[in-house]
């Protein structure tokens, strides 16, 4: 069957001139009339009990329309993320938080809000609320906050102190069996930090309550449909009352707002409620940073054996992940931190023992990777060190190692495909791995090092969660096509890859299709863009949705042609006969007769053929999407400076099997993308805490995110293995251009000075220090 192969092509993205001309909506753009802003008071301590709340001044303040307290608004409790709430059927939902609690569990906790009829009104009505606290204990770390002394910050944790839902444990072989089978062992524990997304728009939400107690919010939401579902919950009125919609664009994700953002959406719906008036909120940079989701840090300890030949024999993974003040996704996380662990190698005998603790810092949640980037880092530094005691080429030793399609695997879908070995080829070509050992003259004060991390990730949240996508395809009167998807576009170009499948599928051009897209109101369910999944798993469903029309079409094509439906074809919107030449009598966009006679109709006809019939051809895609392994091998060329400790980034060799490259322009841009945020999470990135529990890094002045000028030259290698479960054997590229790459960062700084560091970032000070301890 012939098709039109806007699939594979660098189209020009569709959002490209709204975003490019400034006319681009977001949610901070965003205005209704009569509109009142929401400013938040935050809590100073990281943990207290609210005595008393004296709002009386502030609701005096010229201005102000409305004040929220944990005293006027909904006392259901809820979680923030999106699966946590009601698409997680194994775990018990782990709710803990308020929209305004009596209790603060972290700096930045929310305690009340403001909504006035201006930001400046708002902020300075903030000052005049009176609130006495009394402070608790506070622990900050995860080890410290599992001792039997340290404080509840939630109580009855029925896993342990301080641990939030269940511990994972995902046993495979005999791993006690397996160690005293093998010849050489390494064993070590890895320290990872707390990264924050620092995505472009921070969190915001328009809301708005009608006079029947519909309530319609404008957000930044990465899940509309799922963050709809929560609000419902929160506010007791049915979900069919809650639209939730981006209008229509989101300055980035990378997990930060899967569900909520924040609370922004419950707090602005709390004071439109009070005020009676649409309330928008917008976060500033320092209340994003303090108060919304970060990376989890934590540790991973990490035991692995193999024999004298270099086959891996057992390999025995734990990590233990600081949760925050809440829960969020951190009953996840482990499990996916666990699973991608256990994915990347075959190893006969394997185990993971992982869980989340409660302490009092900033929520930690989802953030690009999931978990995988924590358990790459130790993974692969120990498959290197492992090298090392082998005297084997750590390419050799992962090459004789990793995963191949059919092999048993701990993941409970199939792995039916993989480029690994053709990432790792091709990436080693790039950065010129040959030359590794010869990078450096003797008493050189900035020395170079070429280190490689592999690893692979997942194309969709399921079978982890319930997970399932939906889309419908319309063919309008003039055979133009109008597709509906759930899903948002955070920037990751969904707004143009989407319909390129379903014009690929139907036959007609890129130009043929509209698509409207995240809104509860407009479009079917669909569980949202994150897990890598928006182009595999909601792809899937808009190809199912576009061959359901396409098959409508022929059908009706047939009686119109008067020839069996298998007999025709549909290319550049026009349906023909096979076999006989395109453009025969009345091609064109004529009402012609039906009859023998003709060769071909165009789609154009034809739907307005069927629409005076009384018939449109509307087709939907109703999917429960599987899962496919991407994969990635990232090679690192660094230099060290000696004296100053400063590690440079020069080059990024990373080669990913995305399945196929449904537009390879915007493909490449993912993955340069995800390289630069996983350089900043091996040099650069963390949020540290004070004594007190108070943010250090608060701000982009002071966080400490790649820029620019540190920048490594990127080569994005797009190895295609295609998939039997993606759309046109697509597999997803979101999140996996950081996986591996703090692992090769680490181990080309080995390579460079023989020091191997077990802690991120790999700071100037960190590997100034280092470097005058060995001398």
């Amino acid at each position: 069957m012939k098709k039109n192969n806007v699939v594979g092509r660098n189209v020009r993205r569709l959002d490209a001139a709204e975003k490019a001309t400034g006319t681009a909506t977001f949610s901070t753009d965003f205005y209704l009339p009569g509109m009142l802003y929401g400013k938040v008071l935050r809590s100073p301590y990281p943990h207290a009990r609210i005595i008393s709340i004296d709002t009386t001044e502030a609701e005096k303040f010229p201005g102000v329309k409305a004040v929220a307290t944990y005293q006027n608004t909904s006392r259901e409790i809820f979680n923030t993320s999106a699966t946590m709430t009601f698409t997680v059927p194994a775990l018990e939902p782990v709710l803990d938080q308020y929209i305004f609690d009596n209790i603060v569990r972290y700096v930045g906790d929310e305690v009340a809000a403001v909504a006035a009829v201006s930001e400046k009104a708002a902020e300075e009505a903030l000052k005049l609320i009176k609130v006495e606290y009394k402070e608790l204990p506070a622990v900050f770390d995860p080890l410290e906050a599992m001792e039997p002394e340290a404080p509840d910050i939630h109580p009855n944790c029925g896993a342990g102190k301080n641990i939030p839902g269940e511990i994972v444990k995902i046993p495979f072989g005999d791993v006690d069996k397996g160690f005293k089978e093998s010849d050489v062992v390494f064993e070590g524990r890895f320290q990872l930090p707390v990264q924050k997304q620092a995505q472009l728009e921070t969190q915001a939400a328009v809301a708005q309550v009608g006079v029947d107690g519909k309530i319609t919010v404008w957000s930044t939401t990465q899940t509309p449909h799922p963050s709809r579902i929560i609000l419902a919950k929160v506010f007791g009125v049915p979900e069919s009352k809650v639209r939730v919609l981006n209008p229509p664009y989101v300055g980035g994700g990378f997990g930060v707002r899967i569900g909520l953002s924040a609370k922004a959406e419950p707090i602005a719906v709390a004071l439109a409620k009070l005020a009676g008036k649409p309330v928008k909120v917008v976060y500033s940079r320092e209340e994003d940073f303090i108060a919304s989701d970060t990376r989890h840090g934590g540790y991973v300890s990490i035991k692995l054996g193999a024999k004298q030949d270099g086959t891996f024999h057992a390999m025995e993974l734990k990590g233990i992940l600081n949760s925050g003040a809440y829960c969020s996704f951190s009953c996840e996380t482990p499990g996916v931190l666990g699973a991608m662990g256990l994915a990347v190698y075959r190893v006969p005998n394997q185990s993971y023992y992982g869980h989340s603790v409660y302490t009092n810092t900033t929520p930690a949640g989802a953030m690009r990777g999931f978990g995988n980037p924590q358990a790459m880092f130790a993974i692969e530094s120990a498959v290197d060190m492992i090298a090392e005691k082998l005297e084997m080429d750590p390419l050799e030793l992962r090459l004789k190692n990793i995963m191949q399609a059919g092999d048993p695997w701990c993941l409970p879908y199939p792995c039916q495909s993989t480029g690994l070995a053709e990432c790792i080829e091709k990436g080693a070509l790039s950065i010129g791995w040959e030359k590794r050992n010869s990078l450096n003259q003797p008493g050189a004060m900035k020395l170079k090092g070429i280190g490689v991390g592999v690893g692979t990730h997942v194309s969709n949240a399921w079978p982890f969660c319930v997970d399932y996508d939906n889309a419908y395809v319309t063919v309008q009167q003039d055979g133009s096509i109008h597709l509906a998807a759930g899903v948002p576009d955070i920037g990751t170009g969904t707004s143009t890859t989407l319909p390129q499948l379903a014009a690929e599928a139907l036959g007609v051009g890129l130009g043929e299709v509209s698509l409207t897209f995240a809104d509860t109101a407009t479009t079917p369910f669909d569980i949202g863009s994150h897990a890598s999944r928006t182009c595999y798993a909601a792809g899937t469903a808009v190809v199912a949705a576009a061959n359901d029309a396409r098959r409508q079409i022929l059908e009706y094509a047939g009686d119109f042609l008067n020839v069996p439906p298998e007999r025709l074809d549909l290319k550049d919107s026009v349906i023909y006969i096979t076999g006989r030449e395109l453009g025969g009598q009345c091609a064109g966009t004529g009402v012609c007769q039906t009859g023998e006679n003709r060769n071909s109709v165009s789609l154009r006809e034809l739907a307005y053929h069927a629409h005076l019939r009384n018939k449109q051809f509307i087709g939907v895609g109703r999917i429960v999407p599987g899962n496919a392994p991407p994969w990635h091998a990232h090679f690192a060329e660094v230099e060290v400076d000696t004296e100053t400790g400063q590690v440079k980034v020069l080059k990024i060799a990373a080669a990913h099997d995305v399945g196929k490259a449904i537009n390879p322009l915007i493909v490449e841009g993912q993955i340069e993308g995800g390289v630069l945020m996983g350089v900043g999470y091996a040099i650069s990135e963390e949020i540290l805490y004070d004594a007190k529990g108070k943010q250090l890094h608060n701000s982009l002045h002071k966080y400490m995110l790649p820029t620019a000028e540190d920048a490594p030259e990127i080569d994005a290698i797009v190895v295609e293995a295609n998939d039997p479960t993606g759309p046109y054997g697509a597999k997803g590229v979101g999140e996996t251009g950081l996986v591996p790459t703090a692992g090769a960062i680490a181990n080309a700084v080995y390579n460079a000075t023989g020091i191997r560091f077990y802690e991120i970032p790999l700071t100037e000070e960190k590997v100034y220090k280092a470097l005058k301890q060995r001398v």
